[in-house]
């Protein structure tokens, strides 16, 4: 159980925080920039959780978006605790990422998949009040994974954490555009050679 009955702490006057185990670094350390990135993801989910709540998928879709979302963002959690913790300040049974959670997100990413049909060009981004919001942590979720490579060249990183980001974001690109097909959203694609508006 985590209790946080105070928020502020005053420790992080001086631009350092605490990762578990107690050991402080600067707040801009790479560690913190990957689980920092990790959260931001989360919080996206969040606002994609509310507007499917508030917008026009079925019920059967939004029951089941809704519970997917709620998982990836728990398994956010245990991530944002493996990153923050160093190799030897793990302990047994700590949170994080496992080969069942990336087998999790393939199944349903691809069970998603099967409703749709194959692409011929890039989508971009949009697809409506749902799904838009999924594109952009979708970006966030690579941004994430960067993050969490720069970190990987400079100190140990678990396979898992960078496997499931790596997952997730295919996971969330699969889960806008079935998300637009469920809604009745237009899905745009990218076209490179269309004729391009003239300026008058």
């Amino acid at each position: 159980m985590v209790l946080l009955n105070r928020i502020y702490t005053r420790t992080g006057d001086d631009g350092s925080t605490g990762l578990v185990g107690g050991e402080r670094v600067g707040k801009d350390d790479l560690r913190i920039e990957a689980y920092g990135t990790v959260d931001e993801l989360n919080a996206c989910l969040g606002m994609v959780r509310d507007a499917n709540r508030r917008h026009q998928l079925d019920a059967a879709a939004r029951e089941q978006l809704d519970g997917q979302l709620l998982n990836i963002q728990q398994r956010l959690f245990d991530l944002g605790a493996s990153l923050a913790t160093r190799t030897d300040s793990r302990r047994p049974g700590q949170p994080c990422p496992t080969a069942a959670d990336i087998t999790w997100l393939e199944q349903t990413l691809d069970g998603m998949n099967a409703e749709l049909e194959p692409l011929n060009s890039f989508v971009l981004p949009g697809g409506g009040p749902i799904a838009a919001p999924l594109h952009l942590a979708r970006t966030v979720c690579r941004r994430g994974e960067r993050a969490t490579v720069r970190l990987g060249r400079h100190e140990a990183v678990e396979d898992a954490d960078l496997k499931y980001l790596n997952r997730l974001s295919d996971w969330l690109f699969v889960a806008s555009r079935w998300v637009a097909k469920r809604s009745g959203e237009a899905e745009p694609l990218w076209a490179p050679w269309a004729t391009k508006p003239s300026i008058t």
